[in-house]
């Protein structure tokens, strides 16, 4: 699923045909959008990113949203000798409860980032789901360590260029997971403890639960 999240994510300002409803107008996005000189390169950070985009969620809606997802894009293939950490994109994931005359509207937002220092905002009327929101969840290992525990372990490394920071929803309650790979290979990474597995703990295999149709991972 996670090729199918970052898809949609790059995509994401052009979809609002696709969601059946459009950004509403008293929370024009466009306001918080960020085009930086092209010519300069910022080396991305992940944590910065997410405290960022948090932070504009919060001066906009106070409590009221939920932050869902974190997903990176990489520069090479895990499983190439070059394979490096830094991200050519980060983009966060987030929800609100837009109120108007009607009642009340659930909106996703995107915060996309480049390494030219470009941020670029939209957001989709619709609601995000598989996740448990981020936002109270306590994560001590940061995206690099993440990375290196993935790489140092004895695992064999996806060929993917995707990660993602989530918390599954699954019938056992885990931590939120670093997850790299694809849709037939992971490594996932515990954000807490740090501990490395190669499937999804929120349905753990020796238990014998099964995948949900469709999830990735």
């Amino acid at each position: 699923m996670l090729t199918l999240l970052i898809s949609l994510c790059i995509g994401f300002t052009s979809c609002n045909s696709c969601s059946g409803g459009s950004a509403p107008e008293e929370k024009d996005s466009t306001k918080l959008t960020e085009v930086a000189d092209t010519n300069v390169h910022v080396a991305l950070n992940v944590e910065h990113a997410i405290a960022m985009d948090r932070q504009a969620m919060y001066l906009k809606f106070g409590d009221e949203y939920r932050w869902f997802e974190t997903d990176m894009r990489l520069p090479h293939f895990l499983d190439e000798e070059d394979a490096t950490s830094e991200p050519l994109m980060i983009v966060n994931i987030f929800q609100s409860i837009v109120e108007s005359g009607n009642g009340a509207d659930t909106y996703v937002w995107k915060f996309q980032h480049f390494p030219d220092g470009t941020v670029l905002t939209d957001s989709i009327h619709g609601f995000w789901i598989e996740n448990y929101a981020l936002n109270e969840e306590v994560i001590t290992v940061k995206y690099e360590d993440a990375f290196t525990r993935m790489m140092e372990s004895n695992a064999p490394k996806p060929h993917s260029r995707n990660a993602v920071l989530r918390n599954p929803i699954g019938p056992v309650a885990v931590n939120a997971q670093w997850i790299f790979g694809n849709i037939s290979e992971q490594i996932w990474v515990d954000a807490v403890t740090g501990d490395v597995q190669t499937s999804n703990p929120a349905f753990p295999k020796e238990k014998g639960f099964k995948m949900p149709l469709g999830e990735w991972p």
